[in-house]
């Protein structure tokens, strides 16, 4: 049996940041559409833009944790955290926006190349933000723990997710722009397959690593451990 190697969790974190605020704004710039997700507080940000897409960003995703604490009544002190990463990766992704975006040459077959690269790190961040047993980013959190407390298969309910996503872009973009922005064929490949990508790099990931954080306690990391387990089935 082939040994795992350790992964300390903290580092997985911010690999995980980094990977997802520059695959974020990459796909921006390919122009083919952003991913589902990411596509919300995009189009906030064409909608009202006096605030900045990282901004939206961090708004929409700790929306959401205020949205899962709804629906499953329950509240963990990583959630705090999550408000405080979601800031950071928020001004990750203004941060890129603004100073390597724009020095990116353009094309199509660049356009090409920065959809592909993208959407394989976005699917390899989110990867590590599920597995590193730390507190992760909002819109993972919810991702992680809804599926857990409504018994739903992690891709099943990450599609869905996107799905719903996609659908409220779309209403916004209807409504307040009257046409659509930041939507392509990209937006329309990422709701349906990015749960499944994931879904399998987690399997890749679980054969050959295991993450220990070095700043969590033992309890924390149990009942991440059982979480973790689920996402993948």
């Amino acid at each position: 049996m082939k040994e795992k190697k350790l992964v300390i969790g903290e580092l997985a974190l911010i690999i995980g940041l980094v990977f997802n605020s520059f695959a974020n704004t990459l796909m921006v710039k390919s122009g083919f559409g952003i991913s589902s997700i990411s596509s919300v507080p995009y189009t906030l940000s064409l909608v009202f833009d006096k605030i900045t897409y990282g901004s939206w960003n961090y708004i929409f995703q700790c929306t959401l944790i205020l949205i899962l604490v709804l629906i499953t009544k329950k509240f963990k002190i990583g959630y705090i955290v999550s408000f405080f990463l979601a800031i950071i990766f928020g001004n990750m992704i203004d941060f890129c926006n603004i100073f390597i975006m724009q020095r990116l040459p353009n094309g199509l077959l660049y356009n090409i190349i920065y959809f592909i690269v993208s959407f394989s790190m976005l699917s390899v961040g989110m990867s590590l933000l599920l597995k590193c047993k730390t507190p992760v980013l909002p819109i993972d959190t919810f991702t992680r723990d809804l599926p857990e407390n409504l018994n739903i298969p992690y891709k099943k309910a990450k599609t869905a997710f996107d799905l719903s996503c996609l659908a409220v872009t779309i209403v916004l973009s209807i409504v307040f722009l009257q046409r659509f922005e930041g939507i392509g064929i990209g937006t329309i490949v990422c709701a349906l397959i990015t749960g499944k990508v994931v879904s399998n790099v987690n399997s890749y990931v679980d054969k050959n690593y295991y993450f220990q954080p070095i700043f969590i306690n033992r309890k924390d990391r149990e009942v991440n451990n059982e979480v973790v387990s689920q996402d993948i089935n």
